[in-house]
């Protein structure tokens, strides 16, 4: 790979250009991967919290989870209700949500693709170097007197 900047060049530049970039980058990436399956990245996260879970989610525990996730919010809601029209997801007679069988279906083709896209993004960076990325990242963070968390 050929850099955009020397080294020296690099050490002045904006770690929140880069870091945003690479941000948009990689969702654009994944959410052009997950619609060719007809599914949204929030429907995704959805469809993986109902999945993990052995006693399937509550509404209010998938929102609570997945709230922050890139911002997105209220516009959540209206994301279950999605898949619960398209019959990927179906509540039991307490209101948990589980996986139908295509919404099982689905999902595994979901998740196969989430497997190639990290692949794909983690090509040519070994896990130390991507180790030390996060924790820079969390200590820029910090210092900005900010808090992340991903679940």
């Amino acid at each position: 790979m050929e850099y955009s900047h020397s080294d020296e060049e690099l050490l002045t530049q904006p770690v929140g250009y880069w870091s945003s970039t690479a941000g948009k980058a990689v969702v654009t990436a994944i959410r052009e991967g997950l619609a060719a399956f007809g599914v949204t990245q929030p429907q995704w996260w959805i469809l993986a919290q109902v999945a993990t879970s052995e006693n399937g989610r509550s509404r209010e525990e998938v929102l609570a989870v997945l709230w922050g996730y890139l911002e997105v919010g209220e516009a959540l809601a209206p994301e279950i209700d999605a898949l619960l029209d398209r019959g990927l997801i179906t509540p039991d007679p307490e209101g948990r949500l589980h996986l139908t069988a295509e919404g099982d279906t689905l999902f595994q083709k979901c998740a196969a693709f989430q497997r190639t896209m990290r692949a794909r993004v983690h090509t040519g960076i070994t896990d130390e170097e991507y180790l030390t990325t996060l924790k820079v990242l969390q200590r820029i963070i910090h210092n900005v007197g900010a808090k992340a968390w991903h679940h």
